[in-house]
């Protein structure tokens, strides 16, 4: 398993208001959200790191570190992306990238993890996101390290929350994936959506 370069991050600190309850441990099927996604993202990397304000019931496995955020007050996803580069550069690790997972979307198409190790060396861009059906997942990010000074700027100084504004702000490129019977991409939001998944989950044959 080779991680080129990227750190995977699994960003579990939300709310969960629309849901009413932490969504990390609501079961799909037999298995919380969160777990289904640890379980996917650990197959392709020898490290994760989850970024949560949560107290997790996960399965222990040694590749896997849980931080919380380094600018508390639940202030969104983009203090998980800079709570993993800050994480790297305090424990003087060699990664120059991360990858983004949100903990409410089981059903990922892990073929992105190549498109994002193919797109490190290609000096186009130092942000990715994922987009399917003509929408834009900006959970579904590569990130480089390099903008860790300008997101905590950002963040601090200049108040920003909503990642896709900082993104459209930094400049953004997408990876497209093409989805068929539904879209892999899905995410949980609400208790409705967890028995749609629930549904696909019957029929799902994607690993």
């Amino acid at each position: 398993m080779n991680d080129n370069n990227i750190l995977a991050v699994v960003l579990a600190g939300g709310k969960s208001k629309r849901f009413g309850e932490d969504k990390n441990q609501a079961k799909l099927g037999n298995t919380s959200l969160l777990d289904h996604v640890l379980a996917k993202v650990n197959k392709k990397f020898e490290k994760i790191l989850v970024v949560t304000n949560q107290n997790l019931n996960i399965k222990k496995l040694n590749s896997i570190t849980i931080v919380s955020d380094c600018i508390q007050g639940n202030l969104g996803p983009l203090v998980g992306v800079l709570t993993a580069m800050k994480w790297i550069k305090e424990n003087n690790e060699q990664y120059q990238w991360i990858a983004t997972f949100p903990c409410d979307t089981p059903f990922f198409d892990t073929s992105i993890i190549e498109k994002y190790k193919s797109k490190i060396s290609l000096n186009e861009s130092l942000l990715y996101f994922v987009k399917s059906n003509e929408k834009r997942h900006n959970i579904f990010g590569l990130w480089s390290v390099e903008l860790m000074d300008t997101l905590e700027k950002d963040l601090v100084d200049n108040n920003y929350r909503k990642v896709e504004k900082w993104a459209d702000k930094i400049g953004v490129k997408t990876i497209n994936i093409k989805t068929d019977k539904f879209d892999y991409f899905f995410n949980i939001n609400t208790k409705i959506d967890l028995e749609e998944a629930n549904k696909i989950l019957k029929e799902y044959k994607n690993d």
